[in-house]
């Protein structure tokens, strides 16, 4: 393919996904205060809740509209995998193609594991150690549209993280990288994941090294999982 024919594939691929994001949006708008429901449920639950407020007239109109892009989005990753994967796949060797199903599985699986890893964990103590700081005179209101986005760019930011075995998976088959190399740049990606935790938490150091230490124990599982591959290639 020419390198036109490449960025005219790449242009139909980009609007299967934002058509998938937004057809599954607008059926999540259906169940905005569902998903609303499901998203306040760790701070409603914490042992002194505080009061959720919105401070202008179009403050849910906005948080129900953020909510359904973004559950769209998350509805719509067995697509957008699917279109990331196959995209790649004209570079690859055809006993490298027929992975591409099982990466598009494997990765919308990581991305759920760390959803669930963080709204579950995560966000519970980490609102719990954050609202903590009150004082006797000084109490918390959350407003909405904040809180949404403090909750949902964690969720996100997991979700991706946890797909670093899947490329480790991927890059080690196509050679790219190898075991040796994971270990011998361990010093370098230590310092990188701190940056990545601080650029992609919202600036709180409990978010950040909550984020931090998970993002470790996934290098080390990927350095596994290229361990993994290595020998299997080899036979």
């Amino acid at each position: 393919m020419s390198f036109l024919d490449h960025l005219e594939e790449l242009r139909w691929r980009i609007i299967k996904c934002l058509a998938s994001i937004i057809l599954l949006g607008l059926v999540s708008l259906l169940f905005s205060e569902t998903i609303l429901n499901l998203l306040t449920h760790p701070v409603v639950n914490l042992p002194h809740p505080p009061k959720i407020i919105f401070l202008s007239p179009t403050g849910m109109f906005v948080v129900r509209i953020w909510l359904a892009l973004a559950c769209g989005v998350v509805l719509g990753l067995p697509v957008i995998f699917y279109q990331v994967w196959a995209f790649v796949a004209p570079g690859l060797l055809a006993r490298e193609r027929k992975y591409i199903g099982g990466l598009t599985l494997f990765s919308t699986l990581f991305f759920l594991l760390g959803a669930a890893f963080s709204y579950f964990i995560i966000v519970p103590y980490g609102l719990r150690f954050l609202l903590g700081l009150r004082t006797p005179q000084i109490e918390p209101q959350l407003d909405v549209g904040k809180y949404i986005g403090f909750v949902s760019r964690i969720i996100l930011a997991f979700g991706a993280v946890f797909q670093l075995p899947i490329f480790s998976l991927f890059l080690t088959k196509i050679g790219i990288i190898s075991p040796h190399f994971l270990r011998q740049k361990r010093r370098y990606a230590l310092v990188l994941i701190f940056v990545l935790a601080a650029f992609l938490t919202p600036p709180d150091a409990f978010t950040q090294v909550a984020m931090a230490f998970p993002l470790i124990f996934l290098y080390e599982l990927s350095i596994l999982v290229s361990v993994l591959v290595s020998k299997r290639e080899a036979r």
